[in-house]
């Protein structure tokens, strides 16, 4: 099965399924002499796990990561970072009524017709489980980045059709739902809890900003950076639509209004988040990715099964009740990925002059 490696110099390739043994993944690329640990990877998968939130499944992981190579003494070696997450928690049995029916908004259908087979645990490699390896993969992105004084913040924008404001962004991590407004919490708890009660879910719009990122990073004209971060967030199952900058609100603006005037003490606004050209511009780097709401609800559900016969279904199980906040990291690490890839590329960009002894 290909698709399974992101990045082209900083490399994250990650393997498992929902309900396997376990999960994990092999990091290529990273520089030497990073710091790293387990314990550093374990603080941003511990911001994944789930029971952090009412909108999250009851399936308690304890997510702990298991360091296999490419880490000594407290720092990268420069070799291939192995790492693995054992899953403890599965009930393969819940799954066992779906072995011959096709969820529906799920990806079973289309990797039955493509494979010819399908694991029906709980979506095997196309779980949202996976994503625990990206998110351990972005931990190690963050070190290096780290190492260049790039940051990047992720929080939520909007849960299920009610917005918050940005008052907070860098205090987001601190609060429920990853959120930069306190003021929506008790309103998107209530939402949370109406939807849990009709066994129904939502969705909701989450945004990354990267600071600090330096002029140039980026590859035209196949591999822009605006159009790797799209890529990288759009990998994430349950993202349906990416914006860049001021995204899809360009459409009603003139030119005069969407361009970012340059003066003597840099830009005047940012329009663009922070890419021109597919290049970095210095500015803070703004991308927004629309989540939908968990496939996996509890009301009846007309689809086919493994005959073609038209059945009902109603799923039951240990499911979110909407993809946020849970998926708030990965979209960090995915963030985070791209850009140590991109900055390592960036390094090859300029022929350093050569000095004779």
């Amino acid at each position: 099965m290909s698709g399974n490696t992101f990045g082209r110099l900083f490399k994250l390739t990650t393997f498992g399924e929902s309900h396997g043994p376990s999960l994990g993944g092999i990091i290529d690329g990273c520089p030497a002499g990073i710091a790293l640990s387990e314990d550093i990877i374990q603080q941003e998968l511990d911001k994944r796990k789930p029971g952090q939130s009412p909108a999250g499944t009851t399936r308690q992981e304890p997510d702990t990561i298991k360091l296999c190579s490419g880490v000594f003494e407290g720092c990268t070696t420069g070799t291939p970072i192995g790492f693995q997450i054992a899953n403890k928690a599965h009930r393969s049995q819940d799954y066992e009524s779906l072995r011959e029916v096709f969820r529906p908004g799920h990806a079973d259908y289309t990797y039955q017709f493509k494979y010819g087979t399908r694991d029906h645990r709980g979506g095997g490699r196309a779980s949202a489980r996976e994503t625990v390896s990206r998110v351990a993969g972005g931990a190690v992105a963050e070190q290096f980045l780290r190492t260049h004084n790039i940051h990047v913040l992720a929080y939520t924008l909007e849960l299920g059709g009610i917005e918050a404001e940005r008052i907070a962004p860098e205090k987001a991590c601190e609060n429920p739902y990853f959120t930069p407004d306190v003021s929506v919490v008790e309103l998107w708890n209530q939402r949370i809890q109406d939807v849990k009660e009709k066994g129904d879910s939502i969705g909701g719009i989450v945004e990354i900003q990267a600071c600090n990122v330096p002029v140039g990073l980026g590859e035209p004209v196949f591999d822009k950076l605006d159009a790797r971060l799209a890529y990288a967030l759009m990998g994430v199952g349950a993202v349906k639509a990416v914006e860049i900058g001021a995204g899809m609100d360009t459409a009603d603006l003139c030119g005069s209004q969407n361009n970012d005037p340059l003066s003597k003490d840099g830009f005047r606004q940012n329009k663009a988040g922070g890419i021109l050209g597919g290049i970095s511009s210095g500015q803070t780097i703004t991308a927004r990715a629309t989540i939908k709401p968990i496939p996996s609800i509890f009301l009846p559900q007309k689809t086919l099964n493994a005959k073609g016969q038209e059945v009902s279904l109603q799923i039951k199980g240990r499911h979110d009740v909407s993809a946020i906040p849970r998926i708030v990291p990965v979209l960090k690490s995915m963030v985070r990925l791209t850009l140590a890839d991109m900055l390592l590329l960036n390094l090859g960009s300029k022929c350093p002059s050569v000095q004779n002894p």
